[in-house]
């Protein structure tokens, strides 16, 4: 009767010896690998949403501080700073627009250029980032932004 055990040939591998000693260590290089790219690829993704951020913030105080600006009664040339709570510095400069002599006569208002300069992480070594805002505002002449609204009168009672 035939044995079941082929003894004719050389003996063939057994398929089901289970994976060597390197094929694991490969593996768990890749998967190593991969797991780095990965946590580098939301890493750097929060760094973008933190710098998002920080413009956003950035430009909505620059229209904060424009606004205020705009409102204001009296518009005078010149300069201001100041810092916001949380470390955002500004500065805003008021210039009036010069006007050619013959345009100046005829014209009943001023025109100033307004711009807001909102800056933040300042260091050097960085280079900080800001944000700026630049406007013109027309404001009648004698210093008032107040219009005149036609039919009223002062002194009228």
């Amino acid at each position: 009767m035939p044995s079941l055990s082929s003894t004719s040939g050389p003996r063939s591998p057994v398929s089901n010896r289970g994976f060597t000693l390197i094929e694991i260590l490969v593996a768990i290089s890749i998967l190593g690998i991969s797991l780095v790219v990965v946590l580098q690829l939301f890493s750097g993704a929060l760094k973008s949403v933190r710098v998002s951020n920080e413009y956003t913030q950035g430009v909505f105080y620059a229209q904060e501080k424009m606004e205020e600006i705009l409102l204001r009664e009296v518009l005078t040339s010149g300069a201001e700073a100041g810092e916001f709570d949380d470390g955002y510095q500004w500065r805003a400069e008021i210039l009036l627009m010069e006007q050619a002599e013959e345009e100046a006569s005829k014209l009943p208002f001023d025109m100033f250029q307004i711009a807001v300069d909102v800056a933040w992480d300042t260091d050097e070594a960085r280079g900080g980032k800001h944000f700026q805002l630049t406007t013109l505002k027309v404001v009648k002449k004698g210093g008032t932004s107040e219009p005149e609204v036609p039919g009223e009168k002062e002194g009228k009672d």
